[in-house]
């Protein structure tokens, strides 16, 4: 079975180096996609659009010969694997959103907004914003290993369309009834936004198949911090979808 993965705002394909002995790969092909302006894509450019994202993934799919799948989304692109589904509900095993940003984007004041802005020049923003997500129970070396990944990863262009993406973008009276499987896997130590209570009140009255998995020792970055706990959870809810 293929699986579709995509990482988040602050990191591209090497956020899940760890998980990757941990793969069941006699069973799944994983195919990590870098979204445009990241990693293997750094190159690309583009309106770094929701749309745009999906239809590079179906293409990168297409490419490998994969008709269905399922899509493994962190965060910004949890918010991104959920539209998969509605772009082509025929092709969609199942959905992984991964401490993900919710079908109703993630809503922010202008404040808000220029502080993550910050994130996207100013070191001491982006450790801030990587202690807050948890980050705060590890040493500084965590730190300044989660904020060297963030700048080898992307370009800047990518982190501010991207930002205008995930904070502007509302496409949840579209998934309303959305009847694919959907596991919300979070970490119990990130910020409210993607915490337990967060989660369930901005997914469980959109996807009547919604579950949730909570990982007790991490925070925003669950594939990092547990990697073992990422893959197991994974593909344990996989294989009920297959059943």
């Amino acid at each position: 079975e293929a699986v579709l993965v995509m990482h988040e705002w602050l990191g591209d394909h090497a956020n899940w180096e760890p998980v990757w002995p941990y793969l069941d790969t006699a069973r799944f092909s994983y195919v990590f996609m870098d979204l445009r302006g990241y990693g293997w894509s750094k190159a690309m450019t583009g309106a770094y659009s929701i749309d745009e994202a999906v239809a590079d993934g179906l293409r990168l799919m297409d490419h490998h010969g994969l008709v269905r799948f399922h899509v493994v989304g962190h965060s910004m692109s949890g918010m991104i694997a959920q539209k998969f589904p509605l772009t082509a509900p025929s092709r969609v095993r199942s959905v992984v959103a991964i401490c993900p940003v919710p079908a109703s984007g993630f809503k922010a004041d202008e404040k808000t907004v220029a502080t993550l802005r910050a994130v996207i020049e100013d070191d001491a923003a982006a450790k801030n914003a990587i202690l807050a997500r948890g980050g705060a129970r590890y040493g500084i070396n965590w730190v300044n290993f989660k904020l060297a990944l963030a700048r080898r990863a992307s370009t800047q262009a990518a982190m501010h369309g991207y930002l205008k993406m995930f904070t502007g973008t509302d496409f949840a009276a579209q998934a309303r009834a959305n009847r694919t499987p959907i596991l919300a896997l979070i970490g119990k130590h990130d910020i409210p936004f993607y915490r337990e209570e967060s989660v369930r009140k901005n997914f469980e009255p959109l996807y009547p198949n919604f579950s949730m998995a909570v990982c007790e020792e991490a925070g925003h970055y669950p594939m990092l911090e547990a990697p073992v706990f990422v893959a197991g959870t994974m593909e344990k809810f996989f294989a009920t979808v297959s059943a």
